[in-house]
This record gives C-alpha cells, sequence and structure tokens, in this order.
C-alpha cells in the first residue's frame, strides 16, 4: 500500500508541568508509533535556511522543535502538506516513503528526530526525480 502525507500527523507528546520547567517523555512504541533505534538533532542554522530533502525506504521518522520554529513539508509524490513545527510538545510522524523537507528554521532553532532505524545510506532516497520513480512504483 502506497504512503500518502494523509500518514503523516502531529502526535501531542505528555506533558509534566513544573513551575521550574516543563518535561515531555518520549518513549518508543507508545508516545510515537515505533521504536526509537536512533536520534540526532540539529542545530546552529542559520535563519531561513532549509535542510531535509530527502525520504526513507524503510526508516519512520518523529521530528520535532526542541527550540525555535521551523516547517516540515512532506510530499508523497502526488500531494505536498505543509506543518509548522514550534512547540516543544509535538512531533510530527513520517512514515517510509514520504519526501521531506525542513525549511525556514528561524535563528536558534533545534530540530531533534527520533528514528526507528540506524543510519544506513541505502535506506535514503536524496535524489527528487529519483523519489517519484520509487513512488509511482509503490503505488
Amino acid at each position: 500500500m502506497k504512503t500518502a502525507v494523509e500518514n503523516c500527523q502531529l502526535i501531542k507528546l505528555p506533558v509534566v508541568e513544573n513551575s521550574a520547567g516543563n518535561i515531555s517523555p518520549i518513549h518508543g512504541n507508545e508516545d510515537i508509533p515505533f521504536p526509537i533505534k536512533r536520534v540526532f538533532y540539529l542545530y546552529d542554522i542559520p535563519g531561513g535556511k532549509d535542510r531535509g530533502a530527502h525520504a526513507h525506504i524503510q526508516c519512520h521518522q518523529f521530528i520535532m522543535a526542541g527550540s525555535g520554529a521551523f516547517e516540515v513539508e512532506v510530499d508523497d509524490g502526488t500531494h505536498k502538506k505543509l506543518f509548522l513545527m514550534n512547540r516543544a510538545n509535538f512531533g510530527l510522524y513520517i512514515p517510509p516513503g514520504i519526501w521531506a523537507s525542513e525549511k525556514k528554521f528561524s535563528n536558534g532553532s533545534i530540530c531533534l528526530v527520533f528514528c526507528s532505524h540506524g543510519y544506513d545510506a541505502d535506506d535514503y532516497i536524496r535524489n527528487y526525480d529519483q523519489f517519484l520513480i520509487y513512488a509511482k512504483k509503490n503505488s
């Protein structure tokens, strides 16, 4: 079955409120729909710049703004959808087979990414034309 932008969804994380600052725990297979195998974050991105622009064949991702704001455009080869990431207790679930681009970072933004798989260069589709072929073949 083809993955569609409708499968990408914002997920609200639990919040433990405290006058000294809030905490949002993240548990794989509980708060997000996959086990977490890898975590990385993007930072020191100049304001207004873009990152990402690739798809995964097997890896699920959960992207959130740890600080600041940015947009995530998801694309299934037919439809596109834009999400504003600007709340630390919300993240965007992106299943495999979706082209995702992080855009328009505000100064000082931190983008956290939780992954279902470890890094594997062969799992990436980095060329948009190749992604369109992949998406059409898997529709």
